[in-house]
């Protein structure tokens, strides 16, 4: 009987890690997927560049504005079946989205987004209850899973329009297919088990935290520049000379080189006394390879995408990072998660949209980066106090 236990608790653990893998890889296609096409899609639609900024904005919005939701739905449904819920709702988005026109386009992006924002507050909170002893091991290969899932669509979309006859419909819905394989994979890892029901939340308030609101502009402020890059790069490499599927690989190429460094980030600020050397040394990353991709010859763009990458992995991961070492428990932790990701995707959502209104106005990217440069200073500024060695709601 023991044997029997033992051998059914390593199949839920394996089928609930390759289920987690499988949902973290669709956690980015819906946004990274615009990108490579959205010259295209406007130029279909008579998009403006703020228009452009707009669709481009609405999934980051909807991630914070849907994360609040999150813990009421796994109050009502269970945690795994409310993301089996939002998976199904964001294959269906993806679907239909490219068909119904300019409205559909953008509520069925807004709608993807949401989807995505109550996975993603969800998953910290299972990596922590199913995989205690190694939770930040998961988090890091839960992150790499994250990217590699928005690489290989940035780097796809665009050979799959042209493989589509030039149409840019059946090359932003073909990235339902491998959400409908996770929430198949993660229905079957459910096995009819009971779900715990997440605890309800106490009421001493995270907003009144001082760390916990350095947290939440720390997310939001690189999250801001991720989501800028991932809608707004190959639209500027394209304006810089470069083909679309060059663009298009140029951006996958970057968001691939986040995957080493979003494990080895947090792994080398364990060993440093806190985490503020590691956050100003990704943001100048980041900070260095924008620049170089809007003011350097265009000659060396792959020198600076590659710098992006490493420091957008890595700036990413030390945020999913501080969001449990900053709490003293896994309920704190989880609501840490809600609150800072509420409030930095909701602020990281204006970062696209400013750059598409910076480009119409100014008909350059010139002053757009030195935006995105001010909104990586105060990234900086708010990680230095967020990577200091200490604990939210502590007196």
């Amino acid at each position: 009987m023991t044997g029997k236990t033992s051998r059914q608790q390593s199949r839920n653990a394996i089928m609930m890690f390759l289920g987690m893998m499988l949902v973290a890889l669709n956690l980015r296609p819906a946004l990274t997927s615009v990108g490579p096409v959205l010259k295209t899609i406007g130029d279909s639609l008579s998009l403006s560049s703020v228009g452009q900024g707009v669709l481009t904005t609405l999934p980051v919005l909807l991630l914070g504005l849907a994360a609040p939701i999150a813990p009421r739905a796994a109050r009502k449904l269970g945690m795994e079946r409310a993301v089996l819920a939002a998976l199904i709702i964001l294959g269906v988005a993806l679907a239909a989205r490219p068909y119904l026109g300019v409205s559909g386009l953008f509520l069925g992006t807004a709608v993807a987004g949401g989807c995505i924002g109550v996975m993603s507050v969800l998953l910290p909170g299972i990596v922590k209850r199913d995989f205690p002893e190694s939770a930040s091991l998961m988090t890091g290969i839960y992150t790499a899973a994250l990217c590699t899932g928005a690489a290989v669509a940035a780097g796809a979309t665009e050979p799959l329009r042209l493989a589509f006859g030039n149409a840019w419909h059946p090359a932003l819905a073909f990235w339902a297919i491998p959400v409908v394989i996770a929430a198949v994979v993660w229905w079957l890892q459910l096995d009819g088990k009971q779900v715990p029901k997440a605890p309800r939340a106490p009421k001493k308030s995270l907003f009144k935290d001082t760390l916990a609101w350095q947290i939440a502009f720390y997310m939001g402020l690189q999250s801001s520049l991720a989501y800028t890059i991932f809608g707004w790069l190959p639209t500027i490499l394209q304006d810089r000379g470069i083909d679309a599927v060059n663009a298009g690989l140029a951006l996958s190429v970057s968001i691939l080189m986040q995957v080493p460094s979003a494990i080895a980030a947090p792994w080398i600020a364990s060993h440093m006394r806190d985490q503020r050397a590691m956050v100003v040394l990704v943001m100048l990353a980041i900070l260095i390879g924008i620049g170089g991709s809007i003011y350097a010859p265009i000659e060396g763009v792959w020198l600076w995408v590659v710098l992006l990458g490493l420091g957008q992995g890595g700036a990413f991961s030390i945020a999913l990072t501080l969001l449990a070492i900053r709490a003293r428990d896994a309920e704190t932790a989880a609501r840490l998660s809600g609150m800072a990701q509420s409030v930095g995707y909701t602020m990281a959502a204006l970062g696209p949209l400013f750059v598409g209104i910076l480009h119409e106005k100014f008909d350059s990217w010139n002053v757009a980066g030195g935006f995105l440069g001010l909104i990586a200073i105060g990234a900086i500024i708010a990680g230095l106090g967020a990577g200091r060695r200490r604990y939210v709601l502590d007196q």
